[in-house]
């Protein structure tokens, strides 16, 4: 009876907001589907000049200070890097709204804050497929024929690396969008993050079960996705 409701989208009552569960996911989808493009928009911005450079500058005291942000980005929890960034940017500051969706200022606090942690993993596996691929015969026959050195590095290159890269971008999409419970709530976002946290909370089973179907639906779809870009690249 549960699965044949489910499928039509049917999840039943929240036991604690008495309102169809369909409503608030519908609600804060948008939210976390926004958050989660606009961090993902983030990392691909700082990870891609910053993996292709370390690559290419290999041993050098840029490749090692992209590795010192990698490795801060993974390591820093993200509830810690959340906290400060409201203490100082949003509080002591007042540069940015610490909490809330008030428009595009709102976006930038957590979108940096999920966004970094990508940015070193993305960075890292970019540098090291692009130290490969810059070894490679194909790259070598295109200096020898002459090509451009930044043709070479952002085209011949660059196409090739990035399908390892498309793979983990897209993986942690649907991880964004899914799993930003932590800041989700410490900003106070309203996103399908934070709804969980509040249905775990009160014990809101129906919550809990339409959250946890519906991120298993981004995710099949999202994989989906990067296996037909692919073709593409």
């Amino acid at each position: 009876s549960f699965v044949g409701r489910a499928v039509t989208g049917d999840f039943g009552m929240s036991l604690r907001a008495r309102r169809p569960v369909s409503e608030l996911i519908r609600e804060r989808l948008p939210n976390s589907l926004s958050l989660a493009a606009f961090a993902m928009g983030v990392s691909l911005a700082i990870a891609f000049p910053l993996g292709v450079l370390a690559a290419v500058k290999k041993g050098t005291g840029l490749d090692r200070a992209a590795q010192v942000i990698a490795v801060l980005g993974q390591s820093l929890p993200t509830f810690w890097v959340a906290i400060v960034l409201v203490e100082f940017v949003a509080g002591r500051l007042q540069w940015l709204p610490a909490a809330g969706n008030e428009g595009f200022s709102s976006y930038i606090l957590p979108g940096f804050t999920l966004g970094w942690f990508v940015v070193a993993g993305m960075m890292r596996l970019l540098r090291s497929a692009m130290l490969e691929v810059l070894d490679s015969e194909y790259v070598k026959l295109a200096r020898v024929k002459g090509v451009v050195e930044s043709k070479v590095v952002w085209v011949h290159a660059l196409k090739n690396a990035l399908i390892p890269v498309v793979t983990f971008a897209g993986i942690y999409f649907a991880i964004l969008v899914t799993t930003a419970i932590v800041v989700e709530t410490v900003f106070a976002w309203p996103g399908i993050g934070r709804l969980a946290y509040e249905g775990i909370s009160s014990r809101d089973f129906p919550v809990i079960q339409a959250v946890v179907l519906t991120t298993a639906a981004i995710v099949a779809v999202v994989n989906l996705g990067v296996d037909c870009l692919y073709a593409v690249l």
